[in-house]
C-alpha cells in the first residue's frame, strides 16, 4: 500500500491513527486541516488552492497517509488511494472528546461568556448531526455514499478502540493483503 486514506467524523480519531500509521510505516502524513483551512478553524482556503496542494502533496509522496475527509472538496483524488480507511466511534464517545479537545484548545473562552463559547458551541452542535444527518452535511451517510465508489479496498473500523488496537487492525489487514 502507498496512499492511505483515513476519515469519518469530527473526534472519530483520524489524526491520531494517521500520525501514528505514518510513524509506524515511515510514510508521510498529510492533515486535510492543513489543505482546508488557512487560519485553522477560522478561515477557511479557497476550493481550487486547497485541490492545487493536494495534488501536489499526493504527487511529491509516494507513501503517505491522508488523515481527515475530503468528501465534496476532494472526490477528483478518489482513484489515488491504495486503502481506505473509515473510523465510526459512538456518538456520546466522539462528542465527550471532542468538548475535552475544545477545552484544552481554548480553556475558559469557551465557557458561556468567553470569547470562544459561540463559535464552540456551533462546532459541537455541527459534530452531533453526524450520525444522523443526510447528505447536506459532513455525515455519515455522505461518508457511505463517497465509499460507494471508490476503486480500492475499504477497511472499516467501528467501535471505541485504543490507538493500538487500530494500529494493529490496520497493520494485520495490510500484512494478509
Amino acid at each position: 500500500m502507498k496512499r492511505i486514506h483515513i476519515f469519518g467524523a469530527a473526534g472519530s480519531g483520524t489524526s491520531t491513527l494517521g500520525t501514528a500509521l505514518s510513524g509506524e510505516l515511515s510514510y508521510n502524513h498529510l492533515d486535510t486541516d492543513d489543505y482546508f483551512w488557512i487560519t485553522k478553524f477560522t478561515e477557511q482556503r479557497p476550493l481550487p488552492n486547497r485541490r492545487q496542494m493536494l495534488k501536489h502533496d499526493l504527487s511529491k509522496y509516494q507513501k503517505c497517509v491522508l488523515s481527515g475527509a475530503i468528501c465534496g472538496w476532494g472526490d477528483e483524488f478518489k482513484t489515488c488511494f491504495d486503502l481506505i480507511i473509515f473510523l465510526w466511534i459512538p456518538q456520546n464517545v466522539r462528542l465527550e472528546r471532542l468538548q475535552q479537545r475544545e477545552f484544552q484548545r481554548y480553556g475558559n473562552q469557551i465557557l458561556v461568556g468567553g470569547s470562544k463559547h459561540d463559535q464552540s458551541m456551533a462546532f459541537l452542535e455541527w459534530a452531533s448531526l453526524y450520525d444522523e444527518a443526510g447528505m447536506e452535511v459532513r455525515s455519515k451517510m455522505l461518508h457511505e455514499h463517497w465509499m460507494s465508489d471508490v476503486g480500492c479496498p475499504i477497511l472499516r473500523i467501528e467501535g471505541d478502540y485504543t490507538v493500538e488496537e487500530r494500529m494493529n487492525l490496520v497493520l494485520n489487514y495490510l500484512s494478509s493483503n
